[in-house]
């Protein structure tokens, strides 16, 4: 039986979840989709991630402003992808934050990625015309920046912990509320995609620093928000664990000389039990293994996707 491309047949609305984690944090889940959040500083706004149109980020923005109206001062982005970013436009932001590598990837692929998505997951791009163009970030950074919130509110840190989901991935921790936004660096109880990321590196060190922050509430960038010190460590438990698999599997069957469809089967196998039922998890594994498989290969840096490469992958892995 041939399976529906990607998640071009998920076209059922899914339910939205609103809560406030910690004061003065706002956070928006949806069964799935791609998380979005706000902190809120003394007179003004920070908002993480855009989702993948104006339209869309219109509609988290309404009910934002049933909480608060202050100005939306920063807008921050975790990495390049469409479906994070598309939507900008919406925000009115006076700074558009995002690291220095997720700027060369918007220059070096955005519109490739713009195309690819849009046809992976059509019901995210609500209005697409509604998209003025690709969305570029107005301040970038290395390694740290620190946003000071005013008053008696502290500072949110903006951290690169190194290369995973993508070369430019970064988090939003707030030290005083223990609240850490890691976008896709994380996923709690939701599939891993893995199409452009670094897996050795993902599912270690950078990792590691992850958890070193200790939060005490871990919003990742699909899922649940993660509460208490559990439920954080077992979110990036099954992050990592994810990408063990993957590393395990489809490394002994490049070991051995196999093929890439044996190493998607043999991953799928082994993932399938415990993740084979999260959000995603179908649409994101011939990426992932596609990836992983290039990456042993010794291609350091992802390949670009596009919709044609996207649907030639799809019909050797999962046709």
């Amino acid at each position: 039986m041939v399976k529906p491309f990607a998640s071009s047949a998920d076209l059922a609305d899914k339910t939205r979840s609103f809560e406030e984690p910690a004061p003065g944090v706002h956070v928006l889940t949806a069964e799935g989709d791609p998380n979005v959040g706000a902190v809120e500083g003394e007179d003004f706004l920070v908002c993480f991630e855009a989702l993948a149109t104006p339209v869309a980020a219109r509609e988290w923005l309404t009910l934002l402003r049933e909480r608060t109206d202050k100005p939306i001062r920063y807008l921050v982005l975790s990495h390049y992808h469409a479906v994070r970013v598309l939507g900008a436009s919406a925000f009115g932001a006076d700074v558009i934050v995002a690291h220095e590598k997720t700027r060369e990837l918007i220059a070096e692929r955005g519109a490739e990625d713009w195309a690819s998505e849009y046809a992976r997951m059509p019901r995210l791009f609500q209005e697409p015309s509604s998209i003025p163009g690709l969305t570029w970030p107005t301040l970038t950074f290395g390694d740290r920046v620190s946003i000071d919130l005013g008053g008696d509110r502290g500072v949110l840190e903006l951290h690169h912990c190194g290369r995973g989901h993508t070369e430019g991935d970064l988090v939003a921790w707030l030290p005083r509320r223990g609240v850490l936004f890691a976008g896709d660096l994380v996923e709690s109880r939701a599939a891993l995609y893995t199409g452009d990321a670094f897996h050795r590196d993902w599912s270690g060190a950078t990792l590691d620093r992850v958890a070193a922050f200790g939060a005490r509430t871990l919003v990742g960038g699909r899922g649940a928000v993660a509460h208490g010190r559990a439920e954080v460590d077992a979110a990036i438990a099954q992050t990592r664990d994810f990408l063990r698999v993957m590393l395990r599997e489809t490394g002994g069957v490049h070991e051995r000389g196999g093929t890439l469809k044996e190493a998607f089967e043999r991953t799928h196998r082994a993932l399938a039990p415990r993740y084979g039922a999260w959000p995603i998890f179908e649409h994101c594994l011939p990426f992932n293994v596609s990836r992983l498989w290039d990456e042993l290969d010794g291609v350091e840096r992802p390949r670009v996707w596009t919709a044609e490469r996207d649907r030639e992958v799809w019909a050797r892995l999962q046709g």
